[in-house]
């Protein structure tokens, strides 16, 4: 299992765990408190990963100075490799990393992770876990004689976001563990397992698979990274599973609805969906019906919109990839909890695609859609665009898709046009990838 070769390589953590340790004042005693954060045991405390982040690529916490900063990155551009060949090989505990997020044990910590009930915010867990998925592609990247690293790694994709359990508790310890696990020649694929300390012992929450891309300090063009080298036939499964998310990926890109026809199977399930709308008291294609305890895809969106302040920039001077990931989230999950008439639960996060960058000052517009139901889950898109209101012009630059689940079975929703019926197959096909298998 996924966490078990975690816990092989914690003993193998590299430089990077050094570099991030810090002292806490922890007390040992309530049942959310994880020993290996008492007081005395150094750690990577979850504040401390995006200051090292800052301090790789030279980034500065003051606006004004951090766009200077940002600025002079470009002459970082000659101490890139001109090919892969150039740069060392690197084992996969060279980016091993553990990361605390003391929710037990720092009650001062926990205020920012509360919602209202009471529960923790997964939007700020997911934030997290890209800042996280940064380190440890730089982690890997490291080059001990540059004092900056003259890559700019971001976000690509956010594979997959498989839920252990459903519960999250507030007043319990969580750590972060993660390393990567395959690289192409500018892409890093990164594997991050999430548990919590309950009872006595640690419990799987999580497990997210990120695929990361390493560009010139400029952000303008793609970046070698260096190659990986397994050690022993575990690590040597985990790269070839790498290997085979990219095929996946570029299958499901090619059989994407918005390049090719539904396949037969598909086309039945949409037909039967359009007959039995018709209203049996016409004859007539135009006239259409709501069957008993649906609901008409139309009406189950929720919007949002938010102005991209400097506050939540990336180390590269554009919106931070969590920050939207957050929003997204917490829009989805409110249309679910609208829709099914209760608080759901997340069960997977499947296949987060960032197309472009996301500019500060930026208007950003979030649309969620409820676009597949099945018994208890609700399947929800978000789609986020920037709006330049003096070009009038809309740009997409993500697609989010969560999987939730109720506590009791949700309404069927239904497609009225061609357009809405091919959501409906797209958010099958991703609920199909993410529970029914």
């Amino acid at each position: 299992m996924l966490s078990q070769r975690f816990l092989l390589l914690r003993s193998a953590a590299s430089f990077t765990r050094r570099s991030f340790c810090t002292g806490g004042a922890l007390k040992q005693g309530k049942q959310g408190k994880a020993p290996d954060m008492i007081e005395g045991n150094p750690q990577f405390h979850v504040s401390n990963v995006r200051n090292r982040l800052r301090e790789i690529v030279g980034a500065s916490t003051n606006w004004s100075d951090h766009q200077q900063a940002m600025a002079e990155r470009v002459s970082l551009s000659s101490m890139l490799a001109k090919s892969q060949n150039e740069l060392p090989a690197k084992r996969m505990k060279d980016s091993y990393l553990e990361v605390h997020l003391p929710l037990g044990s720092e009650p001062q910590l926990r205020e920012k992770y509360l919602t209202y009930h009471n529960t923790v915010r997964f939007g700020r867990i997911l934030e997290d876990l890209d800042s996280l998925a940064v380190l440890i592609s730089y982690s890997h990247t490291y080059n001990s004689e540059l004092k900056r690293s003259p890559l700019s790694i971001v976000t690509a994709l956010v594979d997959k976001i498989d839920m252990r359990q459903h519960v999250i508790y507030p007043d319990c310890d969580i750590k972060f563990t993660g390393h990567v696990t395959w690289v192409g020649k500018s892409s890093i694929e990164a594997k991050i397992h999430m548990s919590q300390y309950r009872d006595g012992a640690y419990a799987s929450v999580l497990d997210a698979t990120f695929v990361m891309v390493a560009r010139d300090p400029g952000n303008k063009r793609a970046a070698f990274v260096n190659p990986l080298t397994p050690e022993g036939p575990e690590e040597e499964r985990l790269l070839q599973e790498g290997e085979a998310n990219k095929s996946r990926r570029v299958e499901l890109s090619t059989a994407s609805l918005l390049k090719v026809a539904p396949t037969q199977e598909e086309r039945t399930v949409v037909h039967g969906l359009f007959l039995n709308t018709l209203d049996t008291n016409t004859v007539s294609f135009r006239s259409r019906i709501l069957p008993p305890n649906s609901v008409w895809m139309e009406d189950a969106k929720l919007k949002g919109l938010e102005i991209c302040h400097p506050q939540e920039r990336n180390i590269f001077n554009r919106i931070f990839g969590g920050f939207l990931m957050r929003k997204a989230y917490e829009l989805g999950w409110a249309n679910a909890c609208s829709y099914g008439g209760c608080r759901p639960s997340l069960v997977a996060v499947d296949d987060i695609l960032f197309q472009k960058p996301v500019e500060i000052g930026s208007l950003l517009m979030l649309s969620s859609q409820v676009c597949y139901t099945q018994g208890t889950y609700v399947q929800v898109r978000v789609h986020s665009e920037v709006f330049d209101p003096l070009t009038r012009q809309h740009n997409t630059t993500n697609i989010f898709h969560f999987t939730f689940t109720s506590d009791r079975d949700v309404p069927n929703i239904m497609p009225k046009t061609y357009g809405e019926s091919m959501l409906y197959l797209d958010g099958k096909r991703h609920f199909d990838q993410t529970v029914a298998c």
